[in-house]
């Protein structure tokens, strides 16, 4: 068995999100932090898998677990703007195979333009697309997510899918803006 930080296997997770405004870029995405809940984290950067036996947990059960300074794997979307009123959006997309023997797939998106349902609806499908290549179920990557998901529920073997997402319009005097969404892992 390995031991250590970095050959744990995360046992939970949590979703979280803020948004930030600040006239410094920096400040404005710790302001963003903060409003999520996980600013008084050392957050590392992972890549998108759901470690197998992963249990999703609200986001207070999740921080109960975590100390200041802690260095925390996470999956993080951010988007930064200066630009007045422009619409920005981070999400993360979730999805659980039915097999809890198997792993996930977590997917990071940010864009512009795009409302909180549109940017979570495609973040969702991107991981759901993810976890269906890996599962080998077959699907036209063209089709509608409703297409989709209809196939990936009939097959049976993907449990369930989600979002977190924020959105915000960059500030009316050019402060910078930013959005973040992520996944904290719990190991």
């Amino acid at each position: 068995m390995t031991t250590g930080f970095f050959g744990a296997i995360p046992k939970e997770i949590f979703l979280t999100r803020g948004v930030g405004r600040h006239k410094e870029k920096l400040a404005s995405f710790e302001m963003a932090l903060r409003n999520a809940g996980i600013a008084q984290f050392n957050l590392v950067s992972v890549s998108s898998i759901f470690p197998p036996g992963c249990k999703v947990v609200s986001k207070a059960a999740g921080l109960k677990k975590l100390k200041p300074g802690q260095i925390v794997p996470c999956v993080i979307s951010k988007n930064q703007t200066n630009e007045p009123r422009r619409l920005i959006a981070a999400s993360v997309g979730l999805a659980i195979p039915k097999d809890p023997t198997k792993y996930g797939y977590l997917s990071e998106h940010h864009s512009f333009g795009e409302n909180e349902q549109v940017a979570g609806d495609y973040a969702e499908d991107l991981a759901a697309e993810m976890l269906a290549t890996i599962l080998g179920l077959e699907f036209d990557p063209d089709t509608s997510w409703d297409e989709k998901r209809e196939i990936w529920r009939i097959s049976g073997q993907i449990v369930r899918t989600r979002n977190i997402t924020q959105t915000a319009l960059g500030s009316a005097n050019g402060y910078w803006t930013t959005v973040v969404a992520a996944a904290i892992l719990i190991v």
